[in-house]
Order: structure tokens, then C-alpha cells, then sequence
């Protein structure tokens, strides 16, 4: 079976992205998530760029892991002798096993941007591998913007590339570096290159949303190495996402690339990235998504029933996601049953409960309830009606607060609550960045005494629909809370005419289902 190396560049082409900074100890517990998932290659920064860097490589040499890292670097400065170059120094002082370099593959660029001669630049590039091959190091090559050269200047393109060959570099890496270039495009050049010898790989940028099938078709046509983020994070439309990818090419093309006993644990190491690089990741992300697997068609629901690989291309559990069967004003006895399946699979269709059920969620959902994203409050319904459910605690009353602050044009908010846990009472108080995060620090420290794992909790995303809009300021609003103690995710909802009060009903039902979970599977 053809293998495919893969090489993340996560902590180097994904912390480009915007709004992404990683710390010190974000890196390393990132490299540790893209071990477990048993990525073979971890691009893990440029050492030149900053001491903060340099120090990064330090602890990695300490870290126990499998896989291989690489440094990032460019070609030698024009002019110059590779052997003097900081920044050549600078990744071998790094001391990776492998070093990724980029240099120029389009004519245009080598004029315009480095400012020198078409035959210098091929110095650089040889140069260049010849002194890190010379070190000891694993060179991959990536020629920057080689595609839109090749169809500028496709001699001059190939004459790079042929510079870093015969230097000795282990993989030419293509990059699509303005990522727009078509799949057709990517397979019809590969094709004609794989002839001549060279390891090729490839890396694709997302600008026309191509990314992934760039990818594919650079493999399908003969690439054996590919680079990608982990979620598509990554400068203006990210990278190609090695989230879809992976999965891509042991299931569809079926090709190797990390150990496929490692594939299930995809979904929760990406999850695990997005938490710690503190993204929300779309649900709709192909295979880990949240609703990647997610059903609401009642004749779906029924197929489903009958044949459970019904409208799915893969079994969810094989990437290490799961099947969500969505509950709406349209659902019936058929996809009642599949949601409560999981939940209480000894109930039947026509079991009382079930048909009881099935009237609750419409007077619900006729006050504005929606649970086809809030999976974690359907279960709490299904636990009450079912007399299974420990309530933990009862929140009595709160009052929320917003403030100015004197001689600053900013508001502070507060909340103050009563609640109650069996026969003892918690009197509290908190300030937080808004008045949900205020309701949310005062709930958390009220329940913290009888409840130490309520502050491994925190919230993810808060939204806010209003459901009546010819109502204005009377209008229902139903608020979504996301909530994660790290290790899991879940979504509670609440509804009212006021604001505060729909937040406070999710909150509380967020940390109810965390009790509840935990004591569940304690």
C-alpha cells in the first residue's frame, strides 16, 4: 500500500493565520495532540524569527515523542556564502532531523521580491541544500509559488526545483503559495514532473476553497508528500486541512499515512487543537464537525432507522465522531426514537414515554425551544421525564449589574445569586466581561464548594437569536451556550423574553450536564 507523508505546519503556517497566537506551553501541547494522532512530520517553526522560537526547539529536544520535527528556513541572502548565513545558523543550531527550506520557483519573483539575478537565485537554492544535507539534515524544498511560475516561466520553474534536486534534497515540495490554482491544473503539472525523478510534494493554500482537492489531485497524480494545518488555519483563507485530508486518503484513496489505528482518535485531537489555539471550529467541517454527521430530514431519520449506513459515506465512530440525529417542529415518533436510542435504547416507538416525548418537544419548541444544536439539553429532558435525573442544585434567584466605570469609558458588569444545594445555601457575588460571563463566574463560584469539577468548565460560544422580530423589545430570544471542561463539548439552550434570564436557564443547564456526565460515568 502507497504511503504518504504528511507534514503539519500547524505551528508554522497556521500561526500566521489571523487572531492566532500560540504561547510556549500552547506549542508544545499542540506538538503532543499531533503525536497521538500519529502525524509523522511536525513543521514546528522558524528558529531564526525569535529567541521565543529558539527556546521552543530547546524543550522539544526533551519531549518524548515520535514524531520527526522539522525547522523552517529560507535560501541563503543574495550575494552571500551559505555557510555565513544567520539564518542557515540559526536552523542548524535547531538541530531537527529534518529542515524545510523555501526558495524562489517563479522568474517574476526573483526580480521583483529578492531583487537578483534568475542565475543567483539558483545558487541560492543549491547552495543552500548542499550546506543543511552537508550538516546531517533531512532537506525538504519548498518552491515558493511554483505553480503560478511553471505556467509563467515553466523552464525557469523546473530549473529550481532541478537546483534543490540535484543538491540533494530528499522532497521537492509544489507550493500553490496564492492558492489559486485549480485540481485540474495541480494533476495535469504533477503528472508531467513525477517522470523526472523528483519526490514530489505539495502545498496548497485554501483562497478558493481548493485546498484539499489541490491536495488529493497532487496525489492522485503522483505526489508521495503532502503538507497541510490541522483545522485550515492559516494566513488570509488558511491552508489546506489535514482534517479532511488524512481521512481523504486512507478511506477514499485508500492510501497509508498514519498509523490507522490512530484514525479514531482524529476528531478529538482536532477539537483538542482548536481548543488550545482557542478557535470555534465550524460545524460543519467535513468528518470532525459537528454536524459532519448530523441528520434532520424525517426521511433521513427513517433511512437511518432501517439502514444505519443510510446518507453517510463513512461510519462516524472510524474518525472518531458520532452520529447526531437533530430534533425539530418537523420531527416525529421516527426521529424521536432514533435521538432517544442512544440515550434510553429500551424504549420503543409506541412506548407511552415516547409518545410523551414527542408532545413535550412540540410545546417547547411552540415557546421557542429549538434542540437540533442543543444535544445536551434534549438529554437532561429525556433524564427528567424519565425520573433519572439528580437536579444537584436549584438556582433561587440572581441579580445582574451594569456599571460605569469612574474615569473610564467602559462598563463593568456583576451578578450576585442565591442558590441552593439540598438544605445548604450559597450567597455569591462575581464580576465578569459582560453580564452572561458575570452570571456564568458567580454560578461557578457558588457551586465550586460542593462541586470542585465545575471549574474545569468554561464557556466556548454564546448565540442569541431573537424569535419574534414584529415583537421588538418584547420579543422571545432563545440563547445557545457551548460549554467544555477540556476533554468534551456540549450545547444547552434557554429561552425567555429576556435576555439575562434565556442565558441563565442554558448556564445552568450547562453545568447540570456536566454533573451529570460526570457522575454518570464516574
Amino acid at each position: 500500500m502507497k504511503q504518504i507523508e504528511v507534514l503539519d505546519t500547524t505551528l508554522r503556517d497556521g500561526a500566521q493565520g489571523a487572531g492566532i497566537s500560540f504561547s510556549l506551553q500552547d506549542k508544545l501541547n499542540i506538538v503532543s495532540s499531533l503525536d497521538k494522532l500519529g502525524i509523522p512530520i511536525i513543521e514546528a517553526g522558524n528558529p531564526a524569527s525569535n529567541e521565543s522560537e529558539r527556546e521552543f526547539f530547546r524543550r522539544l529536544k526533551d519531549m518524548p515523542i515520535n514524531a520527526s520535527i522539522s525547522a523552517f528556513g529560507s535560501t541563503r541572502h543574495k550575494n552571500s556564502s551559505a555557510d555565513s548565513d544567520e539564518g542557515l545558523i540559526k536552523l542548524l543550531s535547531a538541530q531537527t532531523p529534518y529542515v524545510s527550506i523555501f526558495g524562489k520557483a517563479n522568474a517574476e519573483d526573483v526580480h521583483s521580491v529578492l531583487g537578483t539575478s534568475l542565475e543567483e537565485n539558483l545558487r541560492m537554492i543549491y547552495e543552500s541544500v548542499r550546506l543543511l544535507l552537508g550538516e546531517g539534515r533531512r532537506v525538504i524544498f519548498d518552491a515558493e509559488h511554483f505553480f503560478d511560475g511553471y505556467l509563467q516561466d515553466g523552464e525557469y520553474a523546473l530549473a529550481a526545483i532541478t537546483a534543490a534536486h540535484e543538491a540533494g534534497a530528499e522532497t521537492i515540495c509544489l507550493c500553490d503559495t496564492n492558492g489559486g490554482r485549480l485540481p485540474s491544473e495541480i494533476y495535469e503539472i504533477i503528472s508531467r514532473l513525477k517522470s523526472m525523478g523528483f519526490r514530489l510534494g505539495m502545498h496548497a493554500h485554501d483562497d478558493i476553497g481548493c485546498g484539499v482537492a489541490n491536495t488529493i489531485s497532487a496525489i492522485q497524480a503522483g505526489a508521495f508528500h503532502v503538507q497541510g494545518t490541522l483545522l485550515g488555519m492559516g494566513e488570509r483563507c488558511g491552508n489546506a486541512n489535514l482534517s479532511a485530508i488524512i481521512p481523504t486518503i486512507m478511506l477514499k484513496l485508500n492510501m497509508d499515512c498514519i498509523p490507522s489505528q490512530k484514525l479514531s482518535l482524529l476528531t478529538k485531537q482536532a477539537r483538542t487543537v482548536a481548543e488550545i489555539a482557542n478557535v470555534i471550529l465550524p460545524a460543519n467541517l467535513p468528518y470532525i464537525g459537528k454536524m459532519a454527521f448530523a441528520h434532520k430530514a424525517g426521511m433521513h431519520i427513517d433511512a437511518l432507522n432501517k439502514r444505519p449506513g443510510a446518507f453517510e459515506h463513512i461510519k462516524p465512530e472510524i474518525v472518531g465522531n458520532k452520529r447526531r440525529i437533530l430534533l425539530s417542529e418537523l420531527s416525529g415518533r421516527s426521529a424521536v426514537l432514533k435521538k432517544l436510542s442512544v440515550i434510553a435504547p429500551e424504549l420503543t416507538k409506541d412506548a407511552e414515554i415516547t409518545g410523551a416525548l414527542t408532545d413535550r418537544l412540540k410545546e417547547l419548541e411552540a415557546e421557542g425551544y429549538q434542540f437540533e444544536g442543543a444535544d445536551a439539553s434534549f438529554e437532561l429532558l429525556v433524564q427528567r421525564e424519565l425520573g433519572n435525573l439528580n437536579e444537584y442544585f436549584t438556582l433561587e434567584k440572581f441579580k445582574v449589574i451594569e456599571e460605569q466605570v469612574t474615569g473610564k469609558s467602559r462598563t463593568a458588569s456583576s451578578a450576585m445569586l442565591k442558590l441552593s444545594v439540598g438544605n445548604q445555601s450559597e450567597l455569591t457575588a462575581a464580576e465578569g466581561n459582560g453580564p452572561v460571563d458575570a452570571l456564568d463566574e458567580a454560578l461557578r463560584k457558588a457551586l465550586e464548594r460542593f462541586y470542585p469539577a465545575i471549574v474545569d468548565m468554561h464557556l466556548v460560544d454564546y448565540k442569541v437569536r431573537v424569535l419574534d422580530s414584529k415583537s421588538a423589545t418584547g420579543a422571545r430570544v432563545r440563547v445557545l451556550i457551548e460549554s467544555s471542561d477540556g476533554k468534551n463539548y456540549w450545547v444547552t439552550v434557554g429561552v425567555s423574553s429576556d435576555i439575562i434570564e434565556a442565558s441563565a436557564i442554558a448556564l445552568v443547564e450547562s453545568m447540570v450536564y456536566k454533573l451529570y456526565k460526570d457522575e454518570k460515568y464516574s
